[in-house]
């Protein structure tokens, strides 16, 4: 058994984590901005005052960092664009000064970064991790996380940043979004509907997460995408196609997107390929690869399968 400190435990991939976690015999801390209760292991930091309680770390032999704010949540006016930074970057910071400062001996910390580190742009080619960054708001945010995380490699700690794609998960994220629409009949593509969705059923994002806890022998960086490539049209098709609705809507105008979301459109109307080829030479096998078959497991009820 070993003592995770987890941050983002309230997020959609931190809430379906720690079962998993925890049934793998892990005791979990968690840090909250709202109360600390450590009858119940929660903690209390505050990032914007550099503040984390210090005897959170007793004990702690990992770090898991998913705390964030929600990229696509609020219109990217330039106070959510601080929010989006700091809550990944200066978290980082603040959770290594302390590390540091302590001596805390890690095992390893992982990360969460995001595929935006490449840029949000649809193109041919297909984005290995060795692949040189973007040059937008996202991937600079995505390269100073990341940057923030590797200075736990600098003393010595194993460190993994694994670079999310879209979260597919029946209970929440940006799959409870596009499911409305397509159930009432109005499915439609987004833009030209030829950019990428790069994107990863949740409980391989578990497993992934999980394995780099565990495996010794990861180290740096993995983009945690499912290995078929699919664009906005044919993910729309396909999601109306297993929940068997219609799908003849038009595709909904790339200057109407931009009139709603603003800058924010861009993470709509981009996208490329992302090779996830690291992680299966690395031994991670996917339960999920197929659209198809990840959109059938989170929507359609066991029995109907």
């Amino acid at each position: 058994m070993s003592k995770i400190l987890l941050t983002g435990a309230t997020g959609l991939i931190g809430n379906q984590l720690i079962p998993y976690l925890k049934k793998n015999n892990h005791q979990i801390v968690f840090l909250s901005r709202n109360k600390s209760d450590q009858a119940k292991n929660i903690f209390k930091w505050d990032v914007s005052n550099n503040f984390i309680a210090d005897d959170v770390f007793e004990g702690v032999e990992y770090i898991i960092h998913l705390a964030g704010a929600g990229i696509a949540d609020k219109r990217w006016t330039e106070k959510r664009k601080k929010e989006i930074f700091d809550s990944r970057v200066k978290s980082a910071e603040l959770l290594f000064n302390k590390v540091n400062k302590n001596k805390i001996q890690l095992k390893a910390f992982i990360s969460a970064s995001a595929t935006g580190y490449y840029g949000t742009v649809t193109n041919d080619k297909i984005y290995k991790e060795k692949d040189t960054l973007g040059n937008d708001f996202l991937s600079d945010v995505c390269i100073k996380w990341e940057t923030a995380a590797l200075q736990f490699e600098g003393i010595g700690v194993r460190t993994v940043r694994l670079r999310f794609g879209v979260v597919l998960s029946e209970k929440g994220g940006a799959l409870k979004k596009m499911l409305l629409p397509t159930k009432l009949g109005f499915g439609s593509a987004l833009g030209s509907g030829k950019q990428f969705l790069p994107w990863i059923h949740i409980d391989d994002l578990i497993g992934i997460i999980a394995k780099s806890v565990s495996d010794e022998s990861m180290k740096g960086v993995y983009n945690a995408v499912a290995p078929s490539f699919t664009n906005y049209n044919e993910f729309a098709k396909t999601l109306a196609e297993v929940i068997n609705k219609p799908f003849f809507m038009p595709n909904v105008p790339s200057f109407a997107l931009k009139l709603i979301f603003g800058e924010m459109s861009k993470v709509i109307l981009e996208g490329s390929r992302i090779s996830c080829q690291k992680l299966i030479d690395a031994g991670y096998n996917f339960n999920f690869p197929n659209l198809e078959e990840a959109l059938i497991d989170l929507l359609i009820p066991p029995l109907k399968k």
